[in-house]
């Protein structure tokens, strides 16, 4: 069962599991979109072709928060909200290698074939991806970070932590020593904060990291989780540690 976190009549916050993709697509697996599909239209005994919008999209292996809207007005609205960066998102990351206590990361983005790759500023197709980081934790070769994207760019967090030698725990495309869980990688989306997409409320959430991380990193995640939601403002920048 997805776990829901919310749900009205505009919008749904579910959390997404490891593996599952957001959307279907021609492999036929199991999606995110379809089965919330089929749950409201079971929990609100709604016959046909139920509505739900998808305003954004983790990585398959990826697993973590996802909002989805219940109307063509919301799902409007939280397309909005995503493209001007109103929406507030933090990821965990658990990294191989002893990253930067703090750091800003800019750099130019082009998708070759199915991978990403890190290009001159002055290439033609390259996108600028930009991130903040902060570790939380280290121990063994290894990191425990927070993110926060300022672009959305496909693969960002990977290739920008790979790239500099720090890839992420599983993600054995992008350069990962050791894996996950066989198939996943060590990347969660543990906090959203939107607007609501009919009333002025602004609503948060978070979620730890999932049983596939070790016991000791979603104690720690969760630590920091509780200091990012007592700020209560859901402010644009990481609260302090």
């Amino acid at each position: 069962m997805i776990p829901i976190r919310y749900v009205d009549n505009h919008l749904l916050i579910v959390e997404k599991p490891a593996g599952m993709l957001s959307q279907a697509d021609r492999t036929g697996d199991e999606d995110i979109l379809t089965l919330m599909k089929a749950w409201v239209g079971e929990q609100f005994n709604k016959p046909g072709n139920v509505y739900l919008g998808l305003v954004h999209r983790l990585d398959r292996p990826a697993s973590g928060l996802m909002a989805l809207a219940r109307t063509s007005k919301a799902a409007a609205r939280l397309t909005d909200q995503f493209k001007k960066r109103t929406v507030e998102k933090r990821y965990l990351a658990w990294i191989e290698g002893q990253t930067p206590d703090e750091a800003t990361w800019q750099d130019h983005l082009v998708k070759r074939d199915q991978t990403v790759q890190i290009v001159d500023s002055s290439t033609t197709q390259g996108k600028p991806a930009s991130l903040d980081l902060r570790t939380i934790a280290s121990e063994a070769g290894r990191s425990l970070v927070v993110v926060r994207l300022h672009t959305g760019r496909p693969h960002q967090i990977r290739v920008q932590f790979a790239s500099r030698g720090y890839p992420l725990v599983g993600d054995l495309r992008y350069g990962a020593r050791s894996e996950l869980d066989g198939r996943n990688l060590a990347l969660h989306a543990a906090a959203l904060a939107l607007d609501h997409p009919t009333r002025s409320d602004r609503l948060g959430w978070t979620a730890s990291p999932p049983n596939s991380w070790p016991n000791r990193l979603r104690a720690q995640s969760a630590k920091w989780l509780d200091q990012w939601q007592s700020a209560n403002a859901y402010p644009d920048s990481l609260p302090p540690l």
